[in-house]
């Protein structure tokens, strides 16, 4: 599997001014001169910049390209394959410009678009779905196998600006200082459509509860943050932190680490899948179907933190195939929490998957396309697992993981 990639940006502290550096997922910043934690909220998704040496006389010229990173799953009769996906492509068509950004944006540090930016921004003329369907289109061809489904999971687009000069009717990388194109032609219009404003509004929150004014915690990339003096967990919207409604099951063991998995209910058609009696079913299970389970509802479950490919799949399954049953307990648990990386919008995206990965029989995967699932609602579930020397585990639904494994994703 290939290495997962890092962006890095350069930014100031909100605070002090200070220069900071931050990874590509980070939103949860602490500076390092004031101490001060902030947490990065945006609307739409982030620009970037790629700075470049001293100014040519000549004036900039920035086209965007689209940047997608994530994970594609699809399901074939051979079962469900995966790839880890990172790619860029223009945001707007030009036969003039390098198709892509290649090693670029992994080897050079970024910025965000600054306001009122000087130099001429190219208009995004294709939008991020668009993206998303060529690269998954692209990825998916040429196989002899059909393909019933395919979803990418925990997509994170975003726009990266690069530079270019036009000098004597050739245009050129402003970062090289190199022809990019033979003489243009002189019908050629490039720079014709240009954005005013190619910023996106960045804030900093100051990561402080809302309710009694104490630090907040969580790791760089978490998504939502913790008080522990009012065991209530944030996450950030329109400017402010909103609690979360958080459940979990209970631990025997208090040195357990509690994952975090979203419990979803959805409104399901094309399948009868309403119920736990209707889950065996599906999936053929080896059970006898019992008094009683057609009461019981049934739900997808999700983890809520990157993982890789084939580890999300497998807890995702497991889950969903186990319907935990224990009574969750309300609010967060009193003990160490793994933090949630994975928003509930892309974990979303992965029931269609999870529902190819069990249904029976075969037969039913070509049937996938006329199945539709409609995420209703969700809910923040914290499992125990238990350490083992490196691995963290939970007998009970018989899953483990590593670790490392576990530091890994986190760039994913």
């Amino acid at each position: 599997m290939p290495s997962p990639t890092r962006i890095i940006i350069e930014h100031q502290c909100p605070q002090c001014g200070a220069p900071a550096t931050l990874e590509e997922t980070d939103r949860l910043f602490t500076c390092t001169f004031c101490r001060v934690k902030s947490f990065l909220t945006h609307k739409g998704f982030f620009r970037y910049l790629i700075p470049h040496g001293p100014k040519s006389e000549e004036e900039n010229l920035y086209l965007p390209y689209w940047r997608l990173k994530g994970i594609l799953f699809w399901s074939m009769h051979s079962g469900i394959k995966h790839k880890i996906v990172d790619v860029s492509r223009q945001a707007v068509a030009s036969s003039y410009f390098p198709v892509s950004l290649g090693l670029r944006s992994q080897t050079l540090k970024l910025r965000f678009v600054p306001p009122q930016a000087k130099g001429r921004f190219l208009k995004i003329a294709m939008t991020a779905d668009r993206m998303k369907d060529l690269v998954e289109s692209s990825l998916l061809t040429g196989f002899s196998d059909a393909v019933f489904e395919q979803t990418l999971i925990g997509e994170t687009p975003s726009i990266i600006y690069s530079p270019f000069y036009i000098r004597s009717r050739v245009l050129h990388d402003a970062i090289l200082n190199r022809p990019v194109s033979d003489e243009l032609p002189e019908e050629a219009k490039i720079g014709s459509g240009t954005d005013p404003n190619p910023d996106v509004e960045i804030r900093f929150i100051p990561a402080l509860c809302p309710r009694c004014g104490w630090d907040l915690e969580g790791e760089r990339d978490s998504l939502a943050l913790h008080c522990r003096n009012c065991r209530v967990l944030y996450q950030a919207g329109d400017g402010s932190f909103k609690p979360i409604r958080v459940t979990h099951l209970p631990a025997d063991d208090q040195s357990s680490l509690f994952l975090p998995f979203y419990q979803f209910e959805a409104d399901i058609s094309g399948i009868t899948l309403r119920s736990f009696a209707d889950l065996v079913t599906t999936a053929n299970l080896p059970k006898v179907i019992r008094k009683g389970w057609e009461d019981l509802p049934f739900s997808f479950w999700s983890p809520a933190f990157k993982i890789r490919p084939e580890s999300f799949l497998r807890f995702a399954r497991t889950l969903t195939l186990s319907q935990p049953q224990a009574e969750l307990v309300n609010g967060v648990p009193n003990g160490r929490l793994h933090p949630v990386t994975l928003s509930v919008s892309e974990a979303s995206e992965g029931m269609k998957i999870n529902l190819a990965s069990f249904i029976k029989p075969p037969s039913m995967l070509s049937r996938l396309k006329e199945i539709t699932i409609r995420p209703r609602k969700a809910m923040l579930v914290y499992i125990p697992f238990f350490e083992n020397g490196t691995d963290l585990s939970h007998p009970h639904f018989q899953l483990r993981i590593n670790k490392h494994l576990l530091r890994y994703a986190k760039s994913l």
